[in-house]
């Protein structure tokens, strides 16, 4: 299973390009469409192919690490939504999870009703992470 263009148009909605190196909410060196790996606030600015590319690699990472911890039978709609959840809150926290939990212990509805919990970056919540949530969960739902 791979990330559908659903899941790319969503992580690029709610990432949003940036060129030039900033600090994310929660205070991670960030480029691109939300790239954090080695990223250092001193790094050159990107293009958008250049950021579309890196995304794209990305998103096959986290979708390798939601496959290898989810183990319940997922649909397309409900992968997208996972890989885009893990992808802004970390495979780490994916893997510690209430939701992981409830999903791989067959409770899909309560496992959509945690994406809701997720919604703030540094203790502070966010409009656009309760936004990013929402339409994650009716991703998950569809």
């Amino acid at each position: 299973m791979s990330p559908s263009s659903r899941c790319t148009d969503l992580v690029k909605k709610y990432e949003g390009f940036r060129s030039k190196p900033y600090l994310c909410p929660a205070g991670v060196p960030t480029i691109g469409y939300g790239h954090t790996d080695a990223v250092s606030l001193a790094d050159s600015p990107i293009s958008e192919p250049q950021a579309a590319a890196v995304l794209a690699k990305d998103l096959q990472l986290f979708a390798a690490g939601v496959l290898q911890l989810v183990h319940a039978p997922l649909s397309q709609g409900q992968f997208d939504a996972l890989v885009s959840f893990a992808y802004n809150v970390g495979l780490g926290n994916f893997k510690r999870s209430t939701l992981l939990r409830k999903l791989n212990s067959g409770d899909f509805v309560g496992a959509a009703a945690e994406f809701g919990v997720w919604t703030k970056a540094a203790g502070k919540p966010l409009p656009g992470l309760v936004a990013r949530r929402r339409e994650e969960r009716l991703l998950f739902e569809s």
